[in-house]
């Protein structure tokens, strides 16, 4: 019996969903095209995507571009850490991911694990590619970024950029005021990101261009309730927490009420966010009984993180699978843009009423600190004024130069003054989520079979919202005058923005059998009768069941089923 991943590709390359990229001169590992039918689901996933974020959330989208340069990803942290763990078979020369050979022999956790106890690890195990036993090579960090140059001569170095995130927060200070300088805040993004990947043998799981789709929600760090907490608070999400991990346990469900209150989850934002992802991955057409979120283990998680969760899904192939990432990141990455830029990430908020405190002001010697520094000497005190002291003087950022100022060249005054709110730096939750590998897992789960008529049916149970096509269109024959009402009727939904495929070709038992294997929910069928009382017959791919309805009435009901406002059960009833 086949595997099915193999089943699920073999139909998603035949019927034009994903197809290997350049194939005509030997497709690359880790690049894929998106079919007709593929390009048209993948934009319905973002849809509904952007159904929750945009509509529901209210969330505004924007567009950054795809190549960025250098400093933004030396504050980002990607151009000194932004590595995976590489080694090189002796054997038949491949370029490998070191942990990945271990984690397949079982060992979980690899990828926190040094260069040296990989290399120990590797050393008895077979090459994934060739078979042989890897023995003495060596492990080493490879980058993961495209390395570009922009413009002529190479002046500048540029990189495409690993994710969709920065360009949010480099347009933080933009955003703020476009929100009107009040907290909380989001702003998404949908776009390619690239990782030059060492071996990518996971088909669509692992792509060296891929399509992510990231929220970045600014909070204040000290109020992290969400405001819509209500909506979710009674949902319920399996949860596989790092001490159920530890003992080898289940995941565990609980309504995200219970899962704050005990302390399992760091806070209502977190919460939010895994209930809206449980939901949304269910909408798509995720199974949620091979659905759950794991809580990263402490020495798996970022230290700048206060919690993170992925969903993860289970493929037949790969096994569980983390699809979204969801992050309380606190100040981490507002703070490393500020220090590099030297730019403000700082959110002024009033207090409620106005209080009287004693600040302390660095007051420079101008007449020292001029001949000093300069034409940076104005610059400098201005600096100083936003600066804390120490007790050998004070550290000031100038066109990102630090600038050590001793305590000489300045007094300090103790002044009583009217303070009417504060400047703090915002924290980030953030869900990400990887396009690509929703795509996979949705035509996964969708994929069955079944016998009928001695027949083996392969179908896409693809919801309405994501199918490609919502409805197929026959004529019973292609003449008197049926081919003309059935193209009336495609043309009619058409209009009303519902994607329907007109298809006279061969038998209408072999065109349902087409459409099935497309994910194609609805079909309706122009038979003689519809000549004779205006009546044409649905059929749902699901249950296989036909209903006769009023030929005036399919726009309304098709839009209706397509929608979800009716189900074929009530118009069957």
């Amino acid at each position: 019996m086949n595997d099915i991943y193999e089943k699920v590709m073999e139909v998603a390359k035949r019927r034009g969903f994903v197809w290997p990229s350049s194939e005509i001169y030997g497709s690359v590992a880790g690049f894929i095209d998106y079919g007709p039918l593929g390009a048209m689901t993948k934009r319905n996933v973002e849809n509904v995507w952007r159904s929750f974020y945009i509509i529901q959330e209210g969330y505004y989208e924007i567009e950054c571009p795809t190549v960025g340069t250098e400093d933004i990803y030396v504050a980002s942290g990607h151009v000194k850490e932004f590595a995976d763990k590489m080694c090189q078979c002796p054997h038949c020369r491949e370029y490998l991911r070191a942990d990945h050979i271990v984690e397949e022999h079982g060992v979980e956790g690899a990828g926190a694990l040094s260069a040296e106890v990989l290399k120990a690890k590797i050393y008895e195990l077979p090459c994934p590619s060739c078979g042989e036993v890897m023995g003495e090579t060596d492990v080493f960090n490879f980058n993961l970024m495209f390395e570009t140059t922009i413009g002529p001569g190479s002046q500048r170095t540029g990189y495409l950029r690993p994710e969709t995130a920065q360009g949010i927060f480099t347009d933080f200070a933009r955003l703020l005021r476009f929100y009107r300088d009040k907290l909380p805040f989001g702003a998404v993004q949908i776009g390619k990101s690239y990782r030059n990947e060492i071996s990518p043998r996971q088909g669509m799981i692992r792509l060296r261009e891929f399509s992510q789709a990231e929220a970045e929600i600014f909070v204040h760090p000290d109020e992290k309730q969400h405001p819509s907490f209500h909506r979710y608070a009674e949902y319920e999400v399996p949860l596989l927490t790092y001490g159920l991990q530890e003992t080898g346990q289940p995941p565990v469900r609980k309504t995200m009420r219970n899962a704050v209150d005990e302390g399992v989850v760091a806070n209502e934002y977190v919460a939010y966010y895994i209930a809206l992802t449980h939901e949304l991955l269910v909408t798509i057409g995720v199974d949620p009984e091979k659905l759950r979120f794991r809580q990263h283990m402490p020495d798996e998680r970022a230290h700048y993180a206060m919690d993170c969760w992925d969903a993860e899904v289970f493929s037949g192939r790969f096994g569980w699978v983390e699809i979204v990432g969801i992050a309380d990141r606190t100040d981490y990455d507002l703070r490393a843009h500020s220090t590099t830029s030297g730019s403000s990430f700082t959110v002024f908020v009033p207090f409620e009423e106005a209080r009287r405190a004693l600040v302390k002001r660095i007051v420079p010697d101008m007449g020292v600190l001029g001949p000093k520094y300069r034409g940076k000497a104005k610059a400098i005190a201005d600096a100083m004024a936003e600066a804390t002291p120490g007790p050998e003087g004070v550290t000031v950022t100038v066109e990102g130069e630090e600038i050590f100022v001793p305590a000489d060249l300045y007094q300090i005054r103790e002044e009583e003054t009217e303070v009417r709110g504060e400047e703090i730096m915002p924290h980030v939750i953030e869900p990400s989520y990887g396009i690509d590998r929703m795509m996979y897992v949705v035509l996964e789960h969708a994929y069955a079979e079944e016998e009928v008529e001695d027949e083996l049916r392969r179908v896409l149970r693809l919801p309405p919202a994501v199918a490609p096509v919502k409805v197929a269109v026959f004529p019973l024959m292609n003449r008197d005058g049926l081919d003309v009402i059935a193209r009336k009727i495609t043309d009619t939904l058409g209009q009303r923005g519902i994607v329907a495929q007109y298809d006279d070709s061969g038998a209408i038992g072999r065109r349902y059998r087409r459409q099935d294997e497309i994910g194609t929910p609805f079909a309706i069928t122009v038979d003689y009768d519809t000549r004779e009382d205006d009546t044409v017959t649905i059929r749902d791919r699901d249950s296989m069941d036909q209903v006769r309805i009023p030929l005036g009435q399919v726009p309304e009901v098709v839009c209706s089923l397509v929608a979800g406002t009716m189900t074929f059960r009530d118009l069957s009833a």
